[in-house]
């Protein structure tokens, strides 16, 4: 759903907790879909480690976040110059983000490319979870729209979270990689007929 209003209410938030889950479950599923060859060929002890450490930095607009609190020198001005969900809630933070790891980073420092597509992951499950929330994401900011699809919301708390972010891990552990889950299903029914 696409929503032309910039509402931030006291609505349902995402917490570290839930981001983390869904980090995993989005590290899996990448892993799986083969969505890069790094991806496709990487070790997992690059990979959920990558998305983990990156699934946070989009709440560092946010001062009481949990990365804010630890970085207050860091969060509190990207604060006062975006707001929370602004920029670091973008895909143009995403393709800052991208530029940075590819070509900025020293060659000296050694971050394997599984693990850095692993950071992206991370950083775009980020943006999808909150998607999930009634104030959604202003994907093409400086543009105000907001995207979203509200499933989490207030009345529901963070016992639904937890079992949505669980039970996404569990699926991704489960799922077959395959891109097209029905498509042997609808071949099935089609030899049947």
């Amino acid at each position: 759903m696409l929503d032309k209003l910039p509402v931030l209410s006291a609505s349902f938030i995402m917490t570290a907790e839930g981001h983390l889950i869904f980090s995993v479950a989005c590290a899996i599923f990448a892993k799986k879909a083969e969505l890069t060859p790094a991806l496709a060929h990487g070790d997992w002890w690059h990979i959920i480690p990558g998305a983990l450490l990156t699934c946070l930095w989009p709440d560092i607009d946010h001062p009481k976040s949990v990365l804010g609190q630890r970085l207050k020198w860091l969060s509190s001005p990207i604060a006062r110059m975006f707001g929370h969900r602004g920029f670091t809630h973008s895909l143009l933070a995403v393709i800052g983000g991208v530029f940075l790891l590819h070509c900025e980073m020293p060659s000296y420092m050694g971050i394997p490319v599984d693990a850095m597509h692993a950071m992206v992951i991370g950083y775009l499950s980020h943006l999808l979870a909150d998607m999930l929330t009634p104030a959604g994401v202003p994907l093409l900011w400086p543009i105000r729209w907001r995207f979203r699809l509200p499933i989490l919301n207030s009345q529901k708390g963070n016992q639904l979270e937890r079992i949505l972010c669980m039970s996404l891990v569990g699926y991704a552990v489960y799922w077959g990689g395959d891109l097209m889950p029905f498509y042997d299903l609808l071949r099935y029914v089609s030899q049947k007929l």
